[in-house]
């Protein structure tokens, strides 16, 4: 057997997936990335080949591998980290998905979704399981499937479909697939299903009712990091046989733990598809009054858990690469840092890229995009820094949200994912807010989060405050605006807010 050097990490977003390799010292030893189709049926929906995503997954491990000539006995465990509440449900003898992956951002699900709130069944699912009735949760999803594809429903209560996010999905392949592959999930993925109740943290009977989701085709739920090994790689897989597969979390759950903020009032924000700002609150279940919603942070015991408030973004990466796919006005993300700094302001526009609907603090799925303030004067230049800008009001609105809650006031923020690269975004970012942004050294801090799961699991690491350690600051971006000019772009903001909400006429 080789030396236990290493920890592998694979984190599957919304665009692509990703895998690092991790150190002892918490450093990226090699990594490997590709990006997956983006399927829009018809508007509004959104979908993944689950297959694809499999391939991809594969082919990641191996080349991160082969870059970094790790073997695989010196790979330690495996940490899983995931887009959350994507939906797939397969053939538990096959492998074959039933249909394809309805992705998060998904609006298809908005009937349901309005009759929770008209039966008045939401006040439960709030209590029970800290979410609100949005398109953006996975129960609904399985519902919309269930319902709309013949025969699953019959063979999902007969065990023979299996429902997954995305980590289920992954963690079942690696470990054998149709051959004894493991079907278990984490906490924090199971609470983004509005299907776990978070004080049993097991699945809710009343809602599983309400909704028709059969018991049968749910996986296990255990804690994020688990001391018994859920199962092992597979022998043909692309790993080899008999690596731990030991930790699990939902991707903004791992950009906590990897920020490092295991003490209640440390608060994260994740740059990447849409943005994601976590709080810390403890072993306390806090309850939203201004739009957030309560999840779980994680969890290295069974039956207990730290918890979080969570202001969920839907569309701020996401609305770049609108810019650039849809639109064709920026070749690559990167080159919105010089196009945006070319021009001292936005010449009035504002830009709501409410794509899927507004989620926290307003959570309006009837809410669509709107550029508002546009004159002749406009350019595709105040275009770009008006997405860049949206990026950060909406972080603002939920900071704001975040703080009425919780009764702390931030006194910075720590930021990480793909964007975060982007200096001018980043003092932007701070500006907006007034407080100081803080980009650490490991900027894919989703990935050493799974890293840090799996790696407690089997010894690799003794403990949190081990991975404390690790942290280290990069970059402190200070505000530079002033008050007035911080406010008036914010009262603007939240006017064009407006135009954006209850676009969408409701229908019966």
């Amino acid at each position: 057997m080789g030396e236990k050097r290493y920890v592998l990490a694979i984190d599957q977003g919304t665009t692509g997936t990703r895998c690092i390799i991790f150190s002892h010292e918490g450093k990226p030893v090699a990594a490997s990335y590709e990006e997956h189709r983006q399927i829009y049926p018809q508007p509004g929906w959104v979908e993944h080949d689950p297959m694809e995503i499999w391939s991809k997954t594969q082919k990641v491990i191996r080349e991160a591998m082969a870059k970094g000539n790790v073997r695989a006995e010196e790979i330690a465990a495996i940490g899983i980290t995931n887009q959350r509440e994507t939906t797939i449900l397969w053939d538990r003898h096959t492998g074959e998905p039933v249909y394809p992956a309805i992705v998060w951002q998904d609006t298809r699900t908005h009937r349901i979704c309005q009759r929770i709130v008209d039966d008045g069944f939401e006040a439960y699912i709030r209590e029970n399981t800290g979410l609100v009735s949005a398109t953006y949760f996975s129960g609904p999803k399985i519902q919309w499937i269930l319902d709309n594809v013949p025969t699953v429903r019959k063979r999902a209560e007969k065990r023979e479909v299996l429902f997954g996010t995305v980590d289920t999905w992954l963690i079942w392949w690696l470990t054998g697939g149709p051959e004894g592959g493991v079907h278990v999930t984490d906490y924090t993925n199971a609470s983004r299903t509005m299907l776990m109740n978070l004080h049993t943290l097991d699945w809710d009977e009343e809602i599983l009712r309400y909704l028709g989701v059969p018991r049968a085709c749910l996986p296990a739920i255990r804690p994020s990091s688990d001391r018994e090994i859920w199962g092992y790689t597979a022998k043909g897989g692309p790993l080899g046989g008999e690596i731990p597969v030991c930790g699990d979390l939902g991707d903004q759950q791992a950009a906590l733990v990897g920020q490092a903020c295991y003490t209640p009032g440390e608060a994260k924000n994740t740059y990447g598809t849409g943005n994601f700002l976590l709080l810390n609150t403890g072993d306390r279940i806090v309850h939203s009054r201004s739009g957030l919603i309560t999840t779980v942070a994680y969890s290295t015991e069974a039956g207990k858990s730290i918890y979080a408030l969570e202001g969920s973004i839907a569309v701020t990466g996401a609305a770049v690469q609108w810019l650039r796919d849809n639109l064709g006005i920026i070749r690559t993300a990167a080159e919105t840092e010089e196009i945006a700094q070319s021009v001292e302001d936005t010449g009035g526009i504002y830009f709501v890229p409410a794509f899927s609907g507004l989620f926290a603090p307003h959570w309006d799925m009837y809410a669509r995009g709107v550029i508002v303030g546009l004159t002749r004067y406009s350019d595709r230049r105040h275009l770009v820094r008006a997405t860049l800008e949206a990026i950060c009001y909406q972080t603002r609105e939920v900071v704001e949200a975040m703080q009425r809650d919780s009764g702390i006031k931030l006194s910075l923020l720590k930021a990480d994912g793909g964007a975060v690269v982007n200096n001018f975004l980043m003092q932007l970012q701070a500006d907006i807010l007034g407080v100081p942004v803080i980009r650490p050294v490991v900027h894919e801090t989703t990935s050493l989060g799974a890293a840090y799961m799996a790696g407690l699991a089997v010894g690799f690491w003794r403990g949190l405050e081990d991975l404390r350690t690790n942290w280290a600051v990069d970059r402190a971006f200070e505000p530079r605006w002033s008050e007035e000019r911080r406010e008036e772009g914010y009262r603007g903001w939240l006017r064009a807010v407006e135009r954006a909400r209850g676009w969408v006429e409701r229908s019966v």
